[in-house]
């Protein structure tokens, strides 16, 4: 390979490595988290008693991370996949398992929604 061609394939490359090795900032409750639980989980999932369903508050963390009705931890920490409340969020569109749920019409979370709470979890 000439000099040139080398020199000419490096300034083709560089910006291209440089853009691959910026770091991803690691999620924050308050900032990525707490925004996609309270507008998504919250109105069934929150405070209010009366309308809570399925006795799990994701607003409270030894509730979310012992579970509600079903027993079944809805957030275990570090195993995200072992996480009831990720396993309902990717559940199939047609599933009764689905959250959010139809009735609550509300949207399934994004992609991009989902995948900050399988990091935050992780």
């Amino acid at each position: 390979m000439s000099r040139f061609a080398f020199i000419g394939f490096a300034a083709l490359t560089l910006p291209l490595s440089a853009q691959v090795q910026q770091p991803v900032p690691p999620v924050e409750f308050n900032r990525d988290v707490r925004p996609i639980l309270s507008d998504n989980c919250f109105t069934c999932h929150g405070q209010d008693e009366a309308a809570r369903k399925g006795g799990l508050r994701l607003d409270d963390r030894t509730v979310a991370l012992t579970g509600g009705k079903s027993g079944l931890p809805a957030i275990v920490p570090g195993k995200p996949d072992e996480s009831e409340l990720l396993l309902r969020i990717m559940a199939p569109h047609d599933s009764e398992e689905l959250m959010p749920t139809a009735e609550s019409n509300k949207a399934p979370l994004t992609p991009p929604q989902v995948a900050t709470l399988r990091q935050w979890i992780a």
